[in-house]
């Protein structure tokens, strides 16, 4: 008689089950989203023929721009890691963020798969355990306290400049309060071993608690991760951590950079759409887009974005047609260099700057 067949089977099976049917719900969830985003919604904001009538106006001298733009946009992915892992060199830095990050796009998940893909290569080339979860966390914090702070400084710059909207006030608001909790308990943890030990307890016993909630068992980490995880990273910080903010800062500002210069590319003015609007725009979508709903936020960034900037001000059909060179730019680039450094991608690698 199996395990499935026997009263003490019979729950782990119902577990498997429940976690089936939700995996099933959500994937279909996140396809109806692009489906309905890109054959239903972006068609009535814009007829497809005058989106690509738009397309087709980009001149030399821009596609020349936007593709210098996109290259060094994904320069910027390699430093962050550099700084965070001492050692690593800017190809391998390249090679590896381009394939976790093209699997966070494509793979359910979104960014914890990509971090689980990171720390899979970088312990392939043989960093040790302790080195790649230093970096991993780190490179990770650093980049949602900035998705954090973007939606602060737009909502201030759109005040400054007489606008403002009420969802980014909103998201504003609970940036501040979560970025005020994250900087105090990573200070708290960084200060000494002792209050890293009962801050690491403290969220060990809340998440485990909220776990619970949902019929989950509690977290494996406690006080004791938190005193290792200081320990790796107290003396890394005290001499990088201005570097590491101003690579993090760079690296997603360089993604904006895009988003301004496509809407400026197909004819969007500052008139219609100024960069302060575009900026609000863009940190809002990408704190909605950083919920793993669909991989790689398919549809949901497409849709929050052209719904914004239009509501600004912008004309919807180049609006669309911006938004989609955008995404063009900031996805397919990626999923290809990704896919081949992942094919070319080997194990137990000579570590060496040139990687």
């Amino acid at each position: 008689m199996s395990s499935v067949d026997t009263p003490d089977g019979a729950p782990e099976f119902r577990k498997k089950q429940r976690a089936g049917w939700k995996r099933y719900v959500f994937g279909g969830a996140g396809i109806a989203i692009v489906v309905v985003t890109f054959a239903v919604v972006l068609p009535r904001i814009a007829d497809y023929r005058d989106v690509w009538d738009v397309v087709t106006t980009l001149t030399w001298e821009w596609i020349v721009v936007l593709s210098a733009a996109m290259a060094l946009n994904i320069a910027t992915f390699a430093p962050p890691w550099m700084i965070a892992l001492p050692g690593l060199g800017f190809k391998q830095s390249l090679r590896m963020t381009q394939a976790s990050t093209a699997l966070s796009i494509v793979a359910p998940g979104g960014a914890a798969v990509g971090m689980a893909g990171s720390f899979g290569m970088l312990r392939g080339w043989g960093y040790s355990t302790s080195d790649v979860t230093r970096a991993v966390t780190l490179t990770g914090v650093w980049n949602q306290l900035a998705n954090l702070v973007f939606p602060v400084v737009a909502l201030f710059l759109l005040k400054a400049n007489g606008g403002e909207t009420a969802l980014l006030g909103t998201v504003a608001f609970a940036g501040v309060v979560v970025l005020g909790v994250v900087v105090s308990l990573l200070v708290l943890v960084l200060y000494s071993e002792s209050l890293a030990r009962e801050v690491g307890d403290a969220v060990a016993a809340f998440v485990s608690w909220v776990k619970a909630r949902v019929r989950r068992g509690p977290v494996a980490f406690g006080g004791a991760s938190f005193v290792r995880f200081r320990n790796d990273v107290v003396d890394l910080l005290a001499r990088r951590w201005h570097v590491l903010t101003l690579a993090s800062l760079a690296g997603s500002l360089t993604v904006f950079v895009l988003l301004l210069l496509s809407l400026r590319a197909v004819g969007v003015p500052a008139s219609e759409v100024d960069a302060i609007e575009i900026f609000a725009a863009w940190s809002l979508v990408r704190i909605i887009g950083a919920i793993p709903i669909t991989p790689g936020g398919f549809g949901i960034v497409e849709l929050g974005l052209t719904t914004a900037l239009v509501a600004f001000g912008g004309a919807n059909a180049k609006v669309v047609a911006a938004v989609l060179i955008y995404r063009f730019l900031t996805v397919v680039p990626t999923l290809v260099l990704g896919g081949l450094a992942a094919i070319t991608w080997r194990s137990r690698a000579a570590i060496s700057p040139d990687g």
